[in-house]
């Protein structure tokens, strides 16, 4: 497998730029411009393989990406589950975007997953819906910790719906739309879902119209 090449490289090159250079949109604006003008022979990164091929479509995703611009108007699902019963309901979510809407779905388990990935992820898609347990008052650590990420990486101009769960004071819901409301350009998508333990057949609606609202134009 050739490392330079656009498919291979692409994967892990976005992971490493929004976790590491995600915050410096605007200074890599800056640099695309200067070079704009020059006859770019190859690209030496301080980390990752040289490249000497296909530049013009390197140089597109480094523009787009440090323009905080969408590559995918699919949706991300992220998830922390404690018990397992939010997974479900994210993974139900899923199912009922790919086969109602025909829209494509990454589901993230923010529990086993490198955060990295998921950051990477979120910048990637257009779309996202985040499903989270309560946790002591508060949101269960794992998506905190995502989210915590994506701020300060930059996140912006995405459309995000949550999906909520708590047994008796569900508190989940508002941490995430406290933490979402402070980056740019968000779209947060109504209703919220907010589910007690188990998704139950009456939340089915519910889960419905929050999908449909999610990918409406």
């Amino acid at each position: 497998i050739d490392p330079t090449s656009v498919g291979v490289w692409t994967g892990e090159a976005r992971r490493y730029y929004y976790n590491i250079c995600g915050k410096y949109g605007q200074p890599v604006q800056t640099l695309l411009g200067k070079v704009a003008a020059l006859d770019v022979q190859c690209i030496c990164p301080l980390h990752g393989p040289v490249l000497t091929k296909d530049l013009a479509r390197y140089v597109e995703l480094y523009d787009k990406w440090s323009r905080y611009e969408a590559e995918s108007d699919s949706v991300l699902i992220a998830y922390a589950s404690i018990h397992g019963s939010t997974a479900k309901a994210a993974d139900i979510m899923a199912q009922i975007l790919r086969l109602k809407w025909a829209t494509e779905v990454r589901l993230i388990d923010l529990c086993r997953t490198d955060v990295s990935e998921a950051v990477a992820e979120a910048f990637r898609t257009k779309r996202m819906v985040l499903a989270a347990s309560s946790y002591d008052g508060g949101l269960f650590t794992p998506m905190y910790e995502f989210l915590h990420r994506i701020q300060i990486k930059g996140y912006k101009n995405r459309r995000v719906g949550i999906i909520e769960n708590g047994s008796w004071a569900p508190s989940a819901g508002r941490v995430m739309k406290d933490m979402l409301t402070e980056m740019k350009g968000i779209d947060l998508v109504e209703p919220m879902v907010t589910l007690r333990s188990t998704l139950q057949p009456a939340d089915m609606p519910t889960m419905e119209a929050l999908a449909e609202a999610l990918v409406r134009k």
